[in-house]
């Protein structure tokens, strides 16, 4: 009978310590020079100076933080959009490696452009320049 209350107690304590922990797949925001990662949901959308993109699959760096995602890539262009103008969007490969708080990242995209490498710190606000 006494040890309902400490067996109630270890299991209270032992979920508090749980709720601390990090997610293994990539979270936030990353930026660096020419590009901005916003990871919600463990899914990406990202910033180029004149594209975007989306990773379409969670971002789980492995044990030596290497990892591979696939998602999306569409070119922009400089001066406004025009309603209804489409822009060619093709498939993608992002590849990296994460250390403490710093990403490498390249872009393979399915037509043999590889786009990289960039540098991107988590928290770090992404330092576009717009096309023109």
């Amino acid at each position: 009978m006494r040890r309902w209350p400490v067996l109630c107690a270890v299991l209270l304590v032992s979920a508090c310590a749980t709720l601390d922990d990090k997610p293994d797949y990539l979270v936030g925001t990353w930026g660096g020079a020419h590009i901005g990662i916003t990871f919600e949901g463990a899914l990406g959308s990202i910033e180029y100076d004149c594209a975007s993109g989306t990773i379409d699959s969670i971002v789980l760096p492995a044990r030596d933080g290497k990892f591979t995602a696939k998602g999306q890539h569409r070119e922009g262009q400089g001066g406004p959009v025009r309603v209804g103008q489409i822009f060619r969007t093709q498939r993608a490969t992002y590849s990296g490696e994460v250390r403490d708080q710093v990403m490498t990242l390249n872009v393979a995209l399915e037509d043999g452009t590889s786009l990289g490498p960039f540098t991107l710190t988590q928290g770090a606000p992404p330092q576009i320049t717009r096309c023109l």
